[in-house]
C-alpha cells in the first residue's frame, strides 16, 4: 500500500507535494503514520487488526535483513494480523527503491514463499491488445510461460492502477514465477473477484510457477 507522501502533503494542506528527496521522506513519514490509522479503523469494523511492516530493496535482498522481514512476516500471519506493507519511504533513496508496488509485492511473495500473488488492476487481466480503444482483444487466461508475445502484450495492455501499469506486472510475475510463487492478475474494481480466486474460478489471467 502506498501514498505516504500525497497522505502526508494532505494533512499539511498542500496543494502539490515537494520534490526534493528530503522534504517528500519528510512527508512520507507523517503520512505513514495516518496510513496505518485509516487502515486500522476499516479493519476494526471485522475485528481484525492490522500491522504496518516498512521495507526497503537492500533490506530483503540482505541474507540476514530478508529472514528477519520473513520471520517477523509469517509470525504476524501467524498470529492472525494483517501485515500492511509499504516501501519505507522515509528513508528510500533511488538506490534502495522497488520502484512500484508489484514488484514490492513480488518480492515479498517469494520471501514469505506464497502460495499465490494476487495483484489487482484496473482491467480483467492481460489483453492481447488494449481493451480501451474498441479493438476487442483477447485476455490471455493462463500464462505458462513469460514470451515475446507476453511482453509485447504488455506493452499495449494499458493500465493506470499503479506506476508502470501492465509492463510492471509482467516484471512481477518474472520475480514470483521463476521462484516458485504463481500470479494472477485480475480486476480491483469487484471485491468479489478474490473470493472467486480462492474458490478456484479461471478469472483474470494466471500465471504458472516454473516448478509447477
Amino acid at each position: 500500500s502506498s501514498g505516504a507522501v500525497g497522505v502526508g502533503a494532505g494533512r499539511l494542506k498542500m496543494d502539490d507535494a515537494p520534490r526534493s528527496l528530503i522534504a517528500r521522506q519528510a512527508l512520507a513519514a507523517i503520512g505513514q503514520a495516518e496510513m496505518i490509522r485509516i487502515y486500522q479503523k476499516f479493519f476494526d469494523e471485522y475485528n481484525r487488526m492490522v500491522a504496518q511492516v516498512l521495507l526497503t530493496r537492500d533490506a530483503l535482498e540482505d541474507p540476514v535483513r530478508g529472514i528477519n522481514a520473513k520471520n517477523t512476516l509469517n509470525e504476524l500471519i501467524r498470529m492472525k494480523i494483517i501485515p500492511v506493507v509499504n516501501e519505507n519511504d522515509t528513508v528510500a533513496t533511488d538506490e534502495i527503491q522497488f520502484g512500484d508496488n508489484d514488484t514490492l509485492s513480488a518480492m515479498v511473495a517469494v520471501l514469505i514463499e506464497a502460495d499465490l500473488l494476487v495483484i489487482l488492476s484496473d482491467i480483467d487481466g492481460l489483453y492481447t491488445g488494449d481493451p480501451r480503444n474498441g479493438n476487442h482483444p483477447d485476455l490471455v487466461s493462463t500464462v505458462p510461460e513469460i514470451t515475446e508475445d507476453i511482453e509485447h502484450y504488455a506493452e499495449d495492455s494499458s493500465s493506470s492502477f499503479t506506476k508502470g501499469g501492465m509492463r510492471t506486472k509482467i516484471a512481477a510475475s518474472k520475480i514470483c514465477t521463476g521462484n516458485g510463487v504463481d500470479m494472477v492478475i485480475i480486476n480491483g474494481k469487484e471485491p468479489r473477484n478474490i473470493l472467486k480466486v480462492l474458490d478456484g474460478e479461471e478469472i483474470g489471467t494466471y500465471f504458472i510457477a516454473h516448478d509447477k
